[in-house]
């Protein structure tokens, strides 16, 4: 039973980052004023982060799978949620005023990452016992 909650708590983060992806890369115009950005080379830098969250996104899919056994896969992604947590905080204290709506943008970034970072933490602690 554990195990199937470890999934779903994993699975839903998964969701999470796979729905970005696949909101950036088929439909780019939706955001590119939110980045501050414009034409065709906006929705092409859209896209490009989108492919990047396919690719982030590779070790949450083992992990989803079986985090016991892909523990590594569960650490990694736990990991990348943590980095991409700071670094996006770092990118928002360092914007200078004026840019409300890109820091609205990222402040949505900080609250999903933050609330993934907690769920895959949850299920990262649970596994400490399939570990020993």
């Amino acid at each position: 039973m554990r195990q199937w909650i470890s999934r779903l708590l994993i699975g839903l983060v998964t969701a999470w980052n796979l729905q970005a992806a696949f909101a950036f890369i088929f439909s780019p115009d939706g955001f590119v004023r939110a980045y501050e950005l414009s034409g065709v080379p906006g929705e092409a830098a859209i896209r490009g982060v989108g492919v990047l969250f396919l690719m982030w996104n590779m070790p949450y899919l083992f992990a989803l799978a079986n985090p016991v056994r892909y523990r590594l896969a569960l650490t990694l992604s736990l990991l990348m949620q943590l980095t991409g947590l700071i670094g996006e905080t770092f990118i928002y204290f360092t914007l200078p005023a004026g840019h409300d709506l890109l820091g609205n943008s990222i402040l949505r970034f900080i609250a999903f990452d933050g609330v993934g970072l907690i769920l895959l933490t949850i299920v990262w602690i649970a596994g400490k016992d399939n570990t020993s």
